[in-house]
């Protein structure tokens, strides 16, 4: 007699994370988690062991901006609690990360035992992760499991936020029923009413203004729009800036490309344009305190037209079911081309040459050299500090080629963010631009990239201190210890380390770095610890009278 032989549970979750494009799982082992891992290693998605359970979710989170989706897999409760700020960063950012996490096996979980990685009923860890995602399954009945991982994939997708996947381990290879492969998510169409609507009026809109021009947010990164809205700009000859966290949505060396805007923030022609403009077209922006300048921007909303979550606004009038990518595709086709040429930029002061003997590194000529030194292949992946706010001048060569945690700003992104989004694009190389304490939180990471082989270039920006505090509020706890960052390959190797106190140093330094394709490279920047970039003052500024009102 014949049997029908269905997939394991934990075999399907591997089968559909790999039919959605999930080529790699980042995560460390335990042994709530092992037999899972046993399945991963037998299938076609490769396991990338990370050195702590944090640093495989912002691996995770690099590698779904690049890809459209990210997976990390860990132990119950010390493994899957040490991923919440990671998680929630990414829940923060709409970065598609899945959350799959081992669990006791439901027996054990019914004797109610005292069994080690527990911290309270089996339900906290479900329900701490509720919080930081879009949608949760615990995976406890083999009746609904199957449909439960479409589900939570599904919603990962659509609403480019991580969900949580719990498998308790006597279920990892329990036969699953099957079910047809549909999408379980209702469908988000937009009302054809309100969208024809709102384009007749941004096409009225458009056809009176005389300076329009577009600001790009991170919602057209997450939706996969740079395409689409590189046709717009093309075809209607627009300007366009892009929010910090919209950083390279669009090539930045475009002649349609003004830079960030970001108000007080920004510079001072891309403020200009942004603020003169009697029409600014926001596509996918979101008004949060960073995009906005700490609420610096100038914006006015009887000259806006904003294109967001669901929704399009123009002036005192609201489209609610527009989804963005909906009235972008619709916007594209209504505008008629335009012969007009793009706005002239105003042109650079000449730099003196690179490097000056004796002459130490500052960060306006170290950023100045790594913009001249990046090629089309090139992934800058950045922390938070003052290498963001240095890296706003940064033109990178080609779209979705800037990774950061613009608006979460959480430390730590860089390195790890780094190693997901180099293994998920194998024909590029990371630029990974780090303070000195964020690399000391998460830095070991540099050594997977070690192990593997990988090629990415670390700039350490050593103030010996954490640099934004610093501005905001002196103080001898904003001071850390002086790593020998250029050592590291003693302890990580292989891998090639420098030590650069001065321009030529660091020409040197770099110049090796770019030569040497068959491991990592850092290089341990010297810098003063009052030298800060233009930006951090600006916004150090405008944080220092909230911060002291506070004391």
């Amino acid at each position: 007699m014949n049997t029908v032989k269905f997939d394991t549970i934990g075999q399907y979750l591997l089968n559909r994370l790999y039919a959605a494009g999930v080529g790699h799982v980042f995560g460390v082992p335990g042994d709530y988690v092992l037999g899972f891992y046993d399945l991963m290693e037998k299938s076609p998605i490769q396991h990338i062991g990370t050195t702590r359970e944090d640093t495989a979710a912002f691996a995770a989170d690099g590698y779904a901006r690049c890809l459209g989706l990210g997976a990390l897999a860990v132990t119950y409760g010390v493994g899957a609690l040490n991923t919440v700020n990671a998680v929630a960063g990414a829940y923060a950012e709409s970065s598609p990360v899945i959350v799959i996490s081992g669990a006791p096996g439901v027996r054990e979980q019914k004797d109610d035992p005292l069994i080690h990685h527990r911290f309270g009923p089996f339900t906290f860890q479900r329900e701490i992760f509720e919080r930081i995602t879009c949608a949760t399954a615990v995976l406890n009945d083999p009746v609904i499991a199957f449909r439960q991982i479409d589900h939570a994939i599904a919603a990962a997708r659509q609403y480019c936020k991580p969900v949580y996947i719990e498998i308790p381990r006597d279920l990892v290879l329990a036969e699953g029923y099957p079910i047809p492969v549909t999408d379980t998510i209702e469908p988000t169409g937009s009302d054809e009413t309100a969208l024809s609507e709102a384009i007749a009026e941004t096409m009225a809109l458009l056809e009176k203004s005389v300076s329009p021009m577009v600001i790009a947010g991170i919602e057209l990164h997450r939706r996969g729009l740079q395409d689409r809205l590189l046709e717009l700009i093309e075809r209607a000859r627009l300007p366009v800036t892009a929010t910090l966290t919209g950083k390279s949505v669009i090539a930045e060396r475009h002649p349609a490309y003004l830079g960030i805007y970001e108000g007080a923030m920004s510079s001072e022609h891309a403020r200009y344009m942004v603020e003169q403009s009697d029409l600014l077209l926001m596509l996918g922006v979101t008004l949060n305190e960073v995009d906005t300048g700490i609420y610096t921007a100038k914006l006015d909303p009887q000259h806006t037209i904003r294109a967001a979550l669901n929704e399009v606004v123009i002036s005192a009038h609201r489209y609610p079911r527009v989804a963005l990518a909906d009235y972008l595709n619709a916007l594209v086709e209504a505008v008629k081309p335009s012969a007009a040429a793009f706005p002239s930029k105003p042109g650079k002061a000449a730099a003196s040459p690179f490097p000056e003997p004796g002459k130490p590194i500052t960060v306006n000529r170290l950023v100045d050299r790594l913009n001249r030194a990046l090629g089309p292949e090139t992934i800058v992946v950045c922390d938070v500090g003052d290498c963001l706010f240095a890296a706003i001048d940064l033109q990178v060569h080609a779209q979705s080629e800037f990774l950061a945690s613009g608006f979460y700003t959480t430390m730590g992104f860089a390195v790890p963010a780094a190693l997901g989004a180099q293994i998920a694009r194998p024909g590029h190389r990371a630029l990974i631009l780090v303070g000195d304490g964020a690399f000391q939180m998460t830095g070991t990471e540099l050594s997977t990239q070690a192990r593997l082989g990988l090629d990415s270039i670390v700039i350490v920006f050593n103030n010996r201190g954490y640099s934004t505090e610093r501005c905001i509020l002196e103080g001898p706890f904003n001071d850390i210890g002086n790593w020998r960052f250029d050592r590291l390959g003693e302890v990580f190797g292989p891998l090639q380390g420098f030590d650069a106190a001065s321009e030529e140093a660091f020409e040197d330094a770099l110049a090796r770095a770019l030569d040497n394709r068959s491991m990592p490279s850092i290089i341990n920047v010297h810098l003063a610890a009052d030298d800060t970039s233009a930006a951090m003052r600006r916004l150090a500024e405008h944080l220092k009278s909230k911060v002291q009102g506070q004391v």
